[in-house]
């Protein structure tokens, strides 16, 4: 799809986060699309690792599928330049690897808006008990199971469970499950 462009070239390929850091080392190219999940190092690990060999020089703009809060912010803080679902129109693509080659910022709309709600919000996520009692609740424990499992009494995971409840708009437990992995607060 790139290499018909008249002003881009295609210099390589790579089917994992090694390669890929490999290959960006030899061939020093403008810009990277990098996906997230791949054998190995991961995209997220081969974008630090490609931004930290060629200290910025390189832009990389994650291409792929997954769009969850906590994906696209570990991408962000790792150095990614942009995040481009899969779905993206192919003029709109090439747009995106023109723009990162100029060092600009390149988000797909649906990535923007949860990028904006995210910092929004991030006063509203949970705590790390309260993500670490919503993770509980998803295996399936119940309050006491989790007390016993984490040393703390019934009422305490009740307290924690409200103030996650409350954070996520919700009011029952399969609900804040659902609603924390859409924002991607539980793995």
């Amino acid at each position: 799809m790139l290499a018909g462009e008249p002003d881009l070239e295609v210099v390589g390929e790579a089917p994992d986060g090694a390669a890929a850091v490999a290959q960006a080392r030899e061939l020093a190219p403008d810009v990277v699309l990098m996906d997230l999940r791949m054998p190995g190092l991961d995209g997220v690990g081969a974008t630090a690792a490609l931004l930290r060999e060629s200290a910025g020089r390189t832009r990389v703009v994650v291409l792929t599928t997954y769009d969850t809060d906590a994906d696209i912010l570990r991408a962000v803080e790792a150095g990614a330049t942009g995040y481009l679902l899969k779905d993206t129109p192919r003029d709109q693509l090439v747009a995106g690897v023109r723009a990162a080659a100029r060092g600009e910022t390149v988000l797909a709309p649906t990535v923007a808006t949860r990028l904006v709600t995210s910092v929004r919000t991030a006063g509203e996520r949970p705590t790390a008990r309260e993500a670490e009692v919503l993770g509980l609740v998803a295996r399936g424990l119940s309050n006491a199971a989790i007390g016993r499992e984490l040393y703390i009494s019934e009422a305490t995971v009740k307290t924690h469970l409200l103030r996650a409840f409350a954070k996520l708009g919700v009011d029952d437990r399969t609900a804040a499950v659902t609603v924390a992995r859409e924002r991607g607060w539980l793995a």
